[in-house]
């Protein structure tokens, strides 16, 4: 066990057997890992495997937990959290949300991403408010953690949605789309493929990010969160953030009590 792992074990006792066994009925770890959210998988091993926060945050877990540990690869969070009840994974990393909470019981967030808008060259608009008003397009990947928010919050503007990032930000331009809903980590890249256009001050919401179960595994929930605390308080969220040179990802310091 490494040491970021003894220091959290120090913290949170040892996992209770019925934990182990509910998150090991394959004989290994199963950690569902979301490929699309490029802060949190931000590089490859050398034999191709996912390597960033989320896979050490996964590892770390592994560890506390004495188990071996398999990466179970999704190409978006949506079909990650679509597998919740495939018996495909026993622990995922994604952002928690009400519409996947239906399936998928989540810890507080260890980290968290802020979400906002990027505007067209020549927009007029100044504001996050002055996005939803009737009459307004906003670009939007399908299934995200930010779209889903959208989906319940927007009341007055269009959603026009893409199947991924980058179909979203086609229909933004060719569409001469109001806004183009996004991370803003990634609309700083989109900013300056696109001269001219801006990102409005502020965020709309930001993304939680978390360790999550499947409804059918909620004994190892009190564990996981347990961990995710002391994951926090330790540093090793931080550690991890630096380590990898993320830019745009946060430590979620206002969940440690939850």
């Amino acid at each position: 066990m490494g040491e970021e792992a003894k220091l959290i074990s120090q913290i949170v006792g040892a996992p209770p057997d019925a934990v182990r066994h509910v998150l090991s009925r394959h004989g290994v770890l199963r950690a569902g890992i979301n490929l699309s959210n490029f802060l949190l998988v931000s590089s490859q091993t050398a034999d191709g495997g996912p390597a960033g926060v989320s896979p050490d945050m996964a590892a770390t877990l592994a560890a506390c937990l004495s188990l071996p540990l398999k990466y179970i690869p999704y190409e978006s969070p949506g079909k990650l959290a679509d597998a919740a009840e495939r018996d495909e994974w026993d622990v995922a990393l994604l952002g928690a949300e009400p519409q996947r909470a239906a399936v998928i019981d989540f810890t507080p967030a260890y980290a968290e991403i802020e979400a906002t808008y990027l505007v067209p060259p020549g927009s007029s608009l100044q504001s996050l408010a002055e996005v939803d008003m009737r009459g307004r397009r906003i670009a939007v990947a399908a299934r995200t953690a930010y779209g889903l928010w959208l989906e319940r919050n927007v009341r007055e503007a269009e959603l026009v949605t893409g199947l991924n990032f980058d179909e979203a930000y086609q229909h933004f331009v060719d569409g001469k789309l109001d806004a183009l809903a996004g991370l803003r980590p990634k609309l700083i890249e989109d900013e300056k493929k696109l001269p001219g256009s801006r990102i409005l001050p502020g965020r709309f919401m930001a993304v939680q990010q978390a360790l999550g179960t499947p409804k059918a595994s909620g004994v190892a929930l009190d564990y996981l969160r347990s961990f995710v605390s002391a994951a926090i308080q330790t540093g090793l969220v931080g550690q991890l953030i630096a380590r990898h040179g993320v830019v745009g990802l946060s430590v979620a310091w206002t969940n440690t009590d939850s």
